[in-house]
């Protein structure tokens, strides 16, 4: 199974739809709250070069956004 990493924050709209659409899948994934950790947002800014969430890492990939055909290319 293909490791997915989403980090977000509880406000943000587009992570709660990236979260939904990775569990309607049934593809699981570990959610880092970058609004509690601020080790992991530096984290997150290193990996994708911006501040906004959602940032998805899938099987260590990074995908800025909520990028549905992006997520679809890397899971399949």
């Amino acid at each position: 199974m293909i490791e997915i990493k989403i980090y977000s924050t509880p406000t943000c709209p587009y992570c709660t739809q990236a979260k939904q659409y990775l569990s309607s899948k049934g593809l699981p994934y570990e959610n880092i709250d970058v609004s509690a950790d601020q080790e992991k947002a530096q984290e997150m800014v290193k990996l994708s070069g911006q501040m906004g969430v959602p940032v998805l890492v899938i099987g260590g990939t990074v995908v800025t956004g909520f990028d549905k055909s992006k997520i679809d290319l890397l899971v399949k």
